[in-house]
């Protein structure tokens, strides 16, 4: 038989709501790749997304009801929303989630506060979206379920009684065995997550990396050639797979082109002139590396000075989690940077670093993708980072350079085209800016071409699709044609 329905569970519903004037609620729809390449599988498959809806004051039932139905109808899927309470919030989103595993998973164990409180809370709020599947789904049902704020969901699904096929895809790294070892609750984690019947990891590497944790910790060896690895447990046969998650390239590159894009476009190469404009675009974290790329922009400037005047850095960090001391810091060695740049450096009709902390809408962030020759995207550590994809889908022109941290998962899919760099390597990554604003059309256009083609190939809708095949083909479902995610 085939699936009944597909089923996404994720942390966040993919609407928002918000309490406007004269006490009435409204939801606004979330935009992002996973959004846009689950909703023809959902609405094919008479699917459903289950998640918070990241709201700490929730409307009263009515309204609440009001706006799912509303919400649900408009996406075409059902939305069902788990209730989290402001504590479980504090504890199990911003404690255990991102402040253990986050960093824990990004190789910043300095950063990790291991309070034994919060673990509690996280089981809890597990065991709360594993109640809610077993309520409003069945067992011919698929559960794919998103990310480390989710791991024990399964488990708990098999706690409460209730047989379902689940698959489950972490969007950040997997660390090494050196560092996940470090986690006080690692066999308890690593053996929940063997309780999924599909495990999807961003890269090669951190496929090899959760293996080798399971071998040594647990003792099970995984089986198989190719992609898909099979390990057999006392609970159960998990088969692992690599799945690189992308973009939707082909709107990317068709909203590029659009009138309005082109106006803002205009508006900024006026107000930059006539100079080679270099561009980062992320949230404001630690893992991102911001501090890293300011000091290899100065370093550049600094040996180089024929760059000078010639050069931009656009610097976009949208904010995020700033009421956190470690985050507020970030921001502050950021923003001291940008004024020591641009103190030693500035002249008369030049500011080397353009630097906003703001979010920019996707008009801007477009037209930005398209002024900038090149993109500087250094993160410390990152699951994939998408915004390396929608710059080069984005830059229809073909004549920008992708300069990129090889500890990026996108580094695996772009390093033919893409400049990679250590980015703790400051005169390395100094370097490779130089090497990008010295370099020829010819070679840059070769290098966007390859660049594209990779991405253009392997889009979101690949990802969702070979995802699910992978599910089907190991549960022994035989697939219906509509089950797939309809290519564009």
């Amino acid at each position: 038989m085939s699936f009944k329905s597909v089923v996404v569970v994720s942390n966040r519903l993919p609407i928002t709501v918000e309490k406007v004037e004269k006490g009435q609620w409204v939801a606004h729809s979330s935009s992002g790749g996973l959004v846009t390449a689950m909703g023809p599988v959902l609405r094919n498959r008479r699917g459903k997304w289950i998640g918070w809806l990241g709201a700490q004051e929730m409307p009263d039932d009515a309204s609440l009801n009001n706006i799912l139905s509303k919400s649900s109808e408009e996406l075409g899927y059902t939305l069902i929303p788990v209730d989290i309470t402001s504590e479980e919030i504090e504890k199990y989103y911003y404690g255990f989630s991102n402040e253990i595993l986050w960093p824990l998973f990004h190789d910043f164990l300095s950063n990790c506060n291991f309070d034994p409180q919060y673990v509690n809370v996280y089981r809890k709020v597990n065991r709360k979206f594993a109640q809610a599947i077993a309520e409003h789904t069945g067992e011919a049902d698929y559960i794919w379920v998103q990310d480390y704020l989710l791991f024990l969901v399964a488990h708990e699904l098999k706690e409460i009684g209730a047989q379902r096929q689940t698959g489950f895809f972490l969007h950040t790294p997997f660390p090494p065995l050196d560092i996940f070892i470090k986690l006080p609750w690692r066999f308890e984690m690593l053996e929940a997550i063997l309780e999924y019947d599909l495990l999807g990891f961003q890269t090669e590497r951190d496929k090899r990396n959760f293996l080798r944790c399971v071998r040594h910790l647990l003792k099970f060896n995984a089986t198989g050639r190719g992609n898909i690895k099979k390990i057999v447990t006392k609970k159960g046969e998990v088969h692992v797979g690599t799945f690189p998650i992308s973009i939707d390239f082909r709107e990317f590159a068709k909203s590029a082109a659009t009138e309005e894009v082109m106006e803002t476009l205009r508006i900024i190469r006026r107000n930059h002139g006539n100079k080679q404009l270099i561009l980062g675009v992320d949230r404001l974290d630690y893992t991102k590396g911001i501090p890293n790329r300011l000091r290899a922009f100065a370093d550049v400037l600094a040996r180089y000075p024929k760059m000078r005047g010639k050069t931009e850095f656009i610097q976009i960090v949208v904010p995020s989690r700033v009421d956190v001391d470690t985050y507020q810091a970030l921001k502050q060695e950021i923003e001291a940077l940008v004024g020591e740049i641009n103190g030693l450096y500035a002249e008369e009709g030049w500011t080397p670093v353009y630097y906003m902390f703001h979010p920019v809408s996707r008009t801007e962030l477009l037209a930005y993708y398209r002024a900038c020759e090149i993109a500087l995207i250094t993160p410390l550590k990152d699951g994939m980072n998408l915004v390396a994809k929608e710059y080069c889908a984005s830059n229809i022109d073909g004549n920008g350079v992708l300069i990129l941290s090889e500890f990026a998962g996108a580094a695996a899919e772009l390093h033919n085209g893409a400049l990679l760099v250590n980015p703790y390597h400051i005169e390395h990554v100094s370097q490779s800016i130089y090497q990008a604003f010295s370099m020829e059309l010819d070679e840059k256009r070769e290098r966007m071409k390859k660049l594209r083609r990779s991405i253009y190939k392997n889009d979101i809708f690949h990802w969702v699709n070979s995802f699910v095949r992978t599910s089907v083909k190991n549960s022994n479902n035989v697939p219906e044609v509509d089950f797939f995610v309809p290519m564009p």
